[in-house]
Formats: C-alpha cells, structure tokens, sequence
C-alpha cells in the first residue's frame, strides 16, 4: 500500500480494516504509521528550513569575509545547524524504516466490486457446473478407503513426520503423480509457461508476495539459515521478475508451476482432522501472472476459467463463490475460489484460490514495466495467481466422485493416458 493514501485518506484505509474483519491491533498499527508519518514529515520541513537558513549563512559568511569583517556568529550558528541537520537525516531514516517495517503489516484494499461482508458465509455463489451424482450414502469416505486399503497411509506419515503428513503408496501414488502431470500440461496447453523453481526462498522473497512478516508463524523456517521452505509456488514465480523492469509489449506473462507446498495450518487444529484435507505438506499446480493493470480484472476471469478447465476434463462438479471483504486473502483485490463436490461430505469445499493482487505484490516485490502511454514512464504490474489445481484435494474427489460400488475407483477418461491404468481397487 503506497503511503500517500494513507496520509490522503486514513478514514477510508480504516475503513477498509473494518470491513475486511480485520483485528483492532492492524487498527493500532495503522495508527502507530500515521503518528510516525507525521515526525517524519514534521522533521523533513524542519530539515529544509535549516537547509535553507544553512544556504542564507554561508553566503553572510562569504560577505563578511569580503568586506573585511568577523563572521563568527554566522559560524558557530552554520554549525549548529549542520550538527542538527545531521541528527534530523538520523532520526528521518529510523522513522522512515520503522514506517516501511509497519506498512508491511497493512493488507491490499479490496477491489470496490468485492462484495462487504464479515466473513464465508457472505461470500455469493457465481456459477455452478454439473450436477452432484452422489452423498455420502453412495460412497466410502476417502480415509476409511485408505485405512482399509493401505494405500492412504495415515500412521506410517504421523511415523515418519508428524499428524497431518500421509504416505501414499501404489495406484494411489501415481494416481497423484499422474494429476500433476495431467495439470501441466493443460495449463500449458491454455499458454502458461512451465517453470521447476526452487522449494526454499529467502526472507525477501516469501516478504514480496507477503507471506512476511504478518504470517511467519504460518511458514516453516530453514534453522540458522535464510531459508523458507514454499507455502505455495505462487511464491517463487512471481518473485522471478523482483525488482525488473518489463516489456510492455509482453504482458500478461503466464506461468505456471508444481511444487510441494508446507503450511504449519496455524489455528487450523481440530478442523478436517480426518484424512487428506489439511496437510502441513502438500501437492499443487499454481498459476501466476503478470499483468497491464488495465487487464488485470479480465485476466483474473480467464485465470479462473483455466482453473476450472481441470474439473470440467475429469468431469467433476463443482462451483464457483466469489469473496467477499472479510474472507478474501492478504494480498488480495479480488477472489474467486472454486469448490469441487466431496460426496463423503455433501458439501462443496474449496480446491482452487484465484486472486488478482493487483499492485500490492508487485509493490513489495519492486515489479514493473514502462508504460507506452501519452506520458509514460513505469508503473507496477499486477500480479495475479490461482491453483490449477490443489491435487491432493482433487484426488480425494476423484476417490469419492468417481467410486463405483464403494471399493472401485474408475479413472476419469481424459487422466488414464497420464495414469497409465483406468481403475483403482481398494
């Protein structure tokens, strides 16, 4: 968030903490940045009053000396002012890196189309594509059919690691590898370009996509090293172009990636105990863009589109809400998630997040292009990113979706060439 929007307009920056739910204590930091905002500029003016009064006496003290006479008043006052000047660009910059370090703190305005409301069950349904077909009469939850299988290893992941890591074995396994395969390669077919990025990122980078400092607990860190292990590709990807400047004439960049993601789940315990849902490490395809800010918004539906592209080839239900003020994500402006149908739960739930995060991330992250318009110059990109698709949630609803008398799992047409087999018995 650019600064002078909060000096211009702090009532309508409050006023967007409120509405999108967030706590009194980002309302404290929002003030502790205005008071120190205004040292800063208080000290500035001072700075330049001084300067000039610097400038006024070293020319009384280049007359007197011309004519003859002492200048030692306009002296000892030319150094103290110099002295102050010096404290002033001391003091100016720690005010200003403690603004800096604060503003970090600070989510991303919502877009104005982002519906107000304080939480999910505000958040407007969009569109819905194809029609459930089973509930959970019709099927065997996807951790009981690992648990009888042996093929979703619960006990050997909680062995090995810790709850919420799972070991997948055989059919199940490839199964997994063949939905990463099958995703790429769609995506690519809608004209992203496939990266393989690193799964560990430094300080700054998990910071330009805003991951940091507000949600360190959320992140696994590397011990004695400036290392963080990926909560998402979004990560890597869109710090690829950190501090460029880019071609206008090449936006939107697409690109797209799989990487095991780590989340600590922080105060997600007790929720989706059971099974596969909420894993602190986890398979996804991501989507990223970089985007002409004119664009971006249409960018965000045709991201979406590609996302959902995935359901509808596997044939999976699903359908698609869009956030509103108090459930949409730090970084963003504007978010779609998609919802795919979990018979086992008669209920939609969330397997692919699409957000435009407009200049927030770009900001952060010193990402750029120089405009050819009238006047020019550079300005931030928009950055945008989407999972194309979280797999292992995608997994559970083929599992379930496509179960056949409660212990036969026939592979959706379009994924068997990836899989190399059409059934999985359990």
């Amino acid at each position: 968030m650019p600064i002078h929007l909060i000096r211009e307009m702090p009532d309508s920056v409050f006023s967007m903490l409120k509405d999108r739910n967030y706590p009194q204590e980002t309302s404290a930091v929002l003030t502790k940045i205005i008071s120190l905002d205004t040292s800063w500029r208080g000290r500035k003016k001072e700075e330049e009053e001084l300067r000039a009064e610097r400038n006024r006496l070293s020319m009384e003290i280049n007359s007197e000396k011309k004519a003859g006479k002492s200048a030692s008043a306009q002296i000892k006052r030319s150094g103290e002012v110099s002295a102050r000047i010096k404290a002033i660009s001391e003091e100016t910059e720690k005010l200003e890196k403690g603004v800096h370090e604060l503003m970090l703190f600070l989510p991303n305005f919502p877009d104005k189309s982002v519906p107000v409301g304080p939480d999910e069950t505000k958040n407007p349904e969009v569109r819905k594509h194809g029609k459930p077909e089973k509930g959970s009469a019709d099927v065997v939850d996807h951790h009981e059919l690992g648990e009888r299988s042996g093929l979703i290893d619960f006990e050997r992941g909680v062995k090995l690691a810790m709850h919420r890591f799972t070991v997948l074995k055989g059919p199940v396994a490839k199964l997994e590898r063949a939905l990463v395969s099958f995703m790429l390669s769609v995506q690519a077919s809608n004209g992203y370009t496939e990266f393989a990025p690193p799964y560990l990122v430094n300080t700054k980078t998990i910071t330009g996509t805003g991951q940091l400092p507000k949600f360190a607990f959320d992140q696994y860190k590397i011990q004695d090293e400036d290392l963080w292990l990926v909560p998402t590709a979004e990560v890597p990807l869109t710090n690829l172009y950190a501090g460029e400047i880019l071609d206008e004439a090449k936006l939107p960049i697409k690109l797209t990636a799989y990487t095991p993601c780590f989340r600590r789940e922080a105060g997600a315990y007790g929720k989706d105990i059971r099974g596969l849902i909420r894993q602190h490490q986890f398979d996804k395809v991501e989507l990223v863009k970089l985007a002409h800010p004119e664009r971006s918004f249409d960018e965000l539906e045709g991201m979406t589109k590609d996302a959902e592209r995935i359901l509808q080839l596997l044939g999976l239900p699903y359908r698609v809400i869009e956030l509103c003020t108090g459930d949409i994500g730090f970084s963003s402006a504007k978010t779609y998630d998609i919802e795919v149908w979990l018979p086992s739960q008669d209920k939609y739930r969330e397997i692919s997040s699409c957000s435009n995060c407009t200049d927030f991330q770009a900001r952060r992250a010193n990402i750029k292009f120089r405009s050819s318009a009238e006047k020019g110059g550079l300005e931030f990109v928009h950055t945008l990113n989407g999972s194309g698709l979280a797999v292992g949630r995608t997994l559970i609803a083929i599992l379930e979706n496509c179960q056949e008398d409660k212990k036969t799992v026939v592979l959706p047409k379009a994924l068997r060439e990836f899989a190399g087999f059409e059934t999985i018995e359990f």
